[in-house]
């Protein structure tokens, strides 16, 4: 015969570290931002999108969504976007490049999206955000509409 439990609830130890079930999500946090950022050089900068979690556990793996929203190339340029994902300001993945290639009279407009699964193994704040760089010398922007144009971050730690 199968053991059952019924509880209903469950209360944290006092040491505030929750219950850790592997595979379980243990806390979502979500960066946005709309600001729209510019750039025409090969050099990494900052898109605006950004998100800091504290792990609870030093074991969880962080699952980082991303969904770099109105990347765009100007006009009469060409130009694609290279992205980059951040920890705590050092390249750990490589998130997408996307090819953006202008005419005379139209703008090319287009969300990058993606996963990446990290594990920091700490229990300190740490920081994730997107980088991106234009290259063939055009001119890129992301969240090129700004309030039109919404990027978003999500973090999940999940228990292991």
């Amino acid at each position: 015969m199968a053991s059952i439990i019924n509880v209903d609830q469950i209360n944290e130890a006092t040491s505030g570290n929750g219950v850790q079930i592997p595979g379980h999500v243990i806390q979502v946090v979500q960066g946005t931002t709309a600001t729209a950022v510019s750039i025409s050089t090969g050099t990494y900068t900052f898109t605006g999108l950004t998100a800091t979690i504290t792990p609870k556990f030093a074991t969880s793996k962080i699952l980082v969504q991303i969904e770099q929203a109105g990347c765009q190339a100007a006009a009469i340029q060409t130009g694609d976007i290279n992205l980059r994902l951040q920890r705590s300001s050092s390249d750990i993945y490589k998130f997408a490049l996307g090819y953006f290639y202008g005419s005379v009279s139209t703008e090319f407009r287009a969300g990058i999206s993606g996963c990446f699964l990290d594990s920091p193994a700490t229990t300190n704040a740490t920081v994730y955000r997107t980088m991106f760089a234009a290259n063939d010398g055009g001119t890129c922007r992301v969240q090129y509409d700004n309030a039109n144009s919404v990027s978003t971050i999500t973090l999940m730690e999940i228990a292991q």
